[in-house]
């Protein structure tokens, strides 16, 4: 069995797909490092298969829907979620835990909870352009503190992906992020029946906006595409310009950018895009470029320097605001 794709983790603050190859017991890892501006494409082989649970391989070799964005058989995912803390599964974990507020654009802000020896990696997994800390201490403390911001603010533990990247897209200025991060910081921990274990952390925003490549000059382009799923023989190929959380976002050369979530690549066999892969282009305009070439820059994917983006997988048309209760 080849190498699978395990997803997209955050690793020093920067995005790195895993991989898994399976073996006995435990399967093999390895991490591929990406960078904005780089070309980024794959083609995809064969079925898609689950990746096992904590570090190990799946017993069965279960094959899973390509839609779903687990990439777990329901066996690997019962085993999965018994020992998660972010499934409220465990109450007895002795570790510190930390409060945060995460901001995802205007109006968009969830309370959650994290390990504190794991840093900001549970805010940049889940696409938070600024968060800042409200608080440490036990597990417990830190569950009821969570409790008490979604009664008594109304503040949400949980934000569709959909909702994210519809406000990503135009994002205000870094100053707005944080005064908007730091209002809703000072009535967090203003609540009367803040949990006396937990202690109160003062604000100190945090922006991920550039580590996300959402700051640059020109901004990424709108996004235009959603890719809903991957599918035998289909070849993802374009521009990196961004990532956030588990999306990449992919710029075209025909204008536009499509995301894709990385929890639909995991369990899937990816190898490197051919030309043959790759359907002809459409003819260009009159003066335009030549067909198969980038007037933007150097080949994204291939040997050849004809071949530059492609999708042939399944991609859902988005427009500005095209949100369908809370789903793309």
């Amino acid at each position: 069995m080849g190498w699978r794709c395990g997803g997209l983790r955050w690793a020093g603050g920067a995005p790195v797909l895993v991989w898994r190859r399976a073996g006995a017991g435990r399967a093999e890892r390895r991490e591929s490092a990406l960078s904005y501006g780089r070309a980024l494409g794959f083609r995809v082989l064969g079925a898609r298969h689950c990746v096992g649970a904590r570090g190990h391989s799946c017993p069965v070799g279960a094959t899973v829907a390509a839609r779903g964005t687990g990439g777990l058989c329901p066996e690997c995912a019962r085993l999965d979620r018994a020992h998660s803390v972010a499934a409220d599964t465990v109450a007895d974990d002795p570790r510190t835990f930390r409060v945060y507020l995460a901001w995802f654009g205007p109006g968009l802000v969830k309370v959650g909870i994290t390990a504190e020896e794991r840093g900001a990696a549970r805010l940049l997994e889940q696409g938070a352009v600024a968060f800042s800390w409200l608080g440490r201490g036990p597990l417990m403390s830190a569950r009821r503190a969570e409790e008490l911001l979604r009664t008594a603010l109304g503040v949400p533990d949980r934000i569709p992906y959909a909702r994210k990247r519809a406000v990503r897209a135009e994002l205000p200025v870094r100053a707005e992020r944080a005064a908007e991060t730091a209002r809703a910081h000072a009535r967090a921990v203003a609540l009367a029946d803040w949990p006396a274990a937990l202690e109160r952390l003062e604000c100190a925003v945090v922006d991920h906006a550039e580590v996300f490549g959402l700051a640059g000059t020109p901004a990424p382009a709108p996004v235009t595409g959603v890719v809903t799923e991957l599918v035998d023989g289909g070849v993802v190929a374009g521009r990196l310009v961004a990532a956030a959380g588990p999306d990449l976002h992919l710029a075209m050369d025909e204008g536009g950018t499509v995301v894709l979530d990385t929890r639909l690549m995991t369990g899937w066999e990816l190898a490197a895009v051919r030309p043959a892969d790759v359907p002809a282009p459409a003819p260009p305009p009159p003066g335009g470029p030549a067909a198969g070439t980038s007037a933007a820059g150097p080949p994204a994917v291939g040997p050849s320097a004809t071949v530059v983006t492609a999708m042939t997988v399944p991609v859902r048309d988005v427009r500005p605001g095209d949100v369908q209760e809370g789903l793309f």
